[in-house]
C-alpha cells in the first residue's frame, strides 16, 4: 500500500482538495485498495477547523465527497509513516522541511512537479479562486496516479 499525505498552509483548503480529488480518481481506477491518502496543515492556525466552505463547495460541484474532515498538523512521524509527503507551493516544502529535518529519503515533493508543467499551487485562501485551485489539484492528482500506476504499481 501507497501512502500519500497532502500538505498545506492550514488544511483546511488545497491538501484536503487534493486528499478527496486522489481518492476519486483512485476509486474510479479501480485502485483504492493501493492507497491510503490523508492531508495536514504545516501550521497550527486551523486545527480541528473543517473544510472551507469554498473547498467543498468546488468538491461538491464535481460529485467528490469530503466528510467529516478535520484540519491536522503534519508532524515529524509522519515522514515515517507516508510514502510520498506532497505540498502545494515552494513555503509549504520549506515548512515541511522545518518540521521533518532532512529528507534522505526523497520523500518531500510538490504536487504539481509530477505534472508536464511544474508550478505551484496557488492558495484560494487569499485569492478566492477555487475553480482554478481545482484544476490545477486534479492536473496534479492525475499525473501523480500516472507516476504511481507506471512506477509503484507496475
Amino acid at each position: 500500500m501507497i501512502k500519500i499525505l497532502f500538505i498545506c498552509h492550514g488544511n483546511i483548503c488545497r491538501s484536503p482538495m487534493a486528499e478527496y480529488v486522489m481518492k476519486d480518481l483512485a476509486a474510479k481506477s479501480g485502485l483504492s485498495d493501493c492507497f491510503y491518502i490523508d492531508s495536514a496543515a504545516t501550521s497550527t492556525e486551523e486545527i480541528g477547523s473543517r473544510v472551507h466552505r469554498g473547498t467543498r463547495g468546488k468538491l461538491n460541484e464535481a460529485g467528490i465527497y469530503c466528510g467529516d474532515h478535520r484540519a491536522r498538523k503534519m508532524t515529524r512521524a509522519d515522514y515515517e509513516e507516508y510514502d510520498y509527503l506532497i505540498g502545494m507551493d515552494s513555503w509549504n516544502l520549506r515548512n515541511m522541511e522545518r518540521i521533518v529535518g532532512k529528507d534522505p529519503e526523497g520523500k518531500l515533493h510538490l504536487l504539481l512537479d509530477f505534472a508536464e508543467s511544474p508550478r505551484e499551487i496557488a492558495d484560494p485562501w487569499y485569492t478566492g479562486n477555487f475553480d482554478e485551485t481545482y484544476e490545477d489539484i486534479r492536473e496534479g492528482c492525475e499525473a501523480l496516479l500516472t507516476y504511481l500506476k507506471e512506477n509503484e504499481l507496475s
